[in-house]
């Protein structure tokens, strides 16, 4: 047996399908299929169950690609730490990032680190909190930028930046005229909010004591930041948006900013890792590149404000 059957069998759980496998690991089909049934004579079992559709791992296979990810993870590290030793910058590094977070941060650093680092080859994945704890513990991605630090055992944080959270109100409704907003101001019925599973949603949802907007949903139930603001323009409802969002508003789409009274709900950008992680080198770079891009207001919890 070796590591690239050890792949092999990876992909094939991840995908349940062995011509996307195949193509996953730049393989043929036939390659990568006689690959895993070599693997499977010497082990004596079978690791798939080839008869129905998706594509299922036996018992016993569910045990043998548990165990396969273990050896993959350990392998992976044994060469992080070659790595950091002789302090290169070279491999694929992988960083999940929140779909709130990415489109406002990744403009502001990501560009100049790239350009000052060549060596680097950072890969972007946007992922929800949820599939993104489950990529580090996994090992499918080597760190993370999500909200607020993580509970998990295995995982680390290290704040970034306090991010406070802006109302984006349409000029049809009344409480545009106010120049602050309480969270008793905000009609759910009048809201578009993300659905469930962003931490965005949830944080927002705690802070204003919302507990039926998930009855008003029906109509939008799929939606980005982006979209929710450009329905506030024509007119239509309020919104929320992060505090780097407000930093690429033009004038015109300033007017419809309003700040939150005090205590003004605000978030945590945390980078986590597995807590085995040995790559620091490279973490400190992007650390490091994060902080000096936002404003340094924002790297400290500013009085007045209140992690939600």
């Amino acid at each position: 047996m070796n590591i690239q059957q050890f792949d092999y069998i990876l992909a094939v759980d991840n995908y349940r399908h062995f011509a996307k496998a195949a193509e996953h690991c730049r393989v043929t089909q036939p390659t990568l299929s006689m690959m895993i049934q070599k693997l499977e004579d010497e082990l004596g079992i079978k690791i798939f169950d080839r008869n129905v559709q998706p594509v299922t791992p036996t018992p016993a296979g569910r045990k043998i690609i548990d165990q396969a990810r273990v050896i993959i993870q350990q392998v992976s590290r044994m060469k992080d730490i070659v790595s950091e030793e002789e302090q290169s910058l070279k491999g694929t590094f992988r960083v999940a990032v929140l779909p709130t977070i990415a489109p406002y941060l990744l403009p502001r650093f990501f560009q100049q680190l790239t350009t000052k680092q060549p060596d680097l080859d950072i890969r972007i994945i946007e992922m929800q909190t949820k599939p993104t704890i489950n990529a580090l513990i996994n090992g499918d991605v080597d760190a993370a930028i999500i909200a607020n630090l993580p509970t998990e055992m295995q995982l680390q944080g290290t704040i970034l930046y306090y991010e406070e959270f802006f109302v984006y109100i349409s000029r049809n409704e009344a409480i545009f005229k106010k120049d602050l907003i309480r969270s008793a101001d905000i009609s759910d019925e009048r809201l578009w909010l993300l659905d469930e599973g962003h931490c965005f949603r949830d944080q927002l949802m705690r802070f204003c004591q919302m507990e039926k907007v998930k009855l008003h949903q029906a109509a939008y139930r799929l939606g980005s930041l982006e979209t929710f603001m450009r329905m506030v323009e024509s007119g239509n409802g309020i919104t929320f948006i992060p505090e780097l969002a407000t930093l690429q508003l033009c004038d015109a789409q300033k007017e419809l900013l309003r700040s939150f009274a005090i205590p003004k709900p605000t978030r945590e950008i945390v980078w986590i890792t597995r807590k085995d992680f040995v790559r620091h080198s490279i973490a400190e770079i992007i650390i490091n590149s994060i902080k000096e891009a936002v404003p340094r207001e924002m790297r400290t919890l500013r009085p007045g404000f209140k992690v939600v």
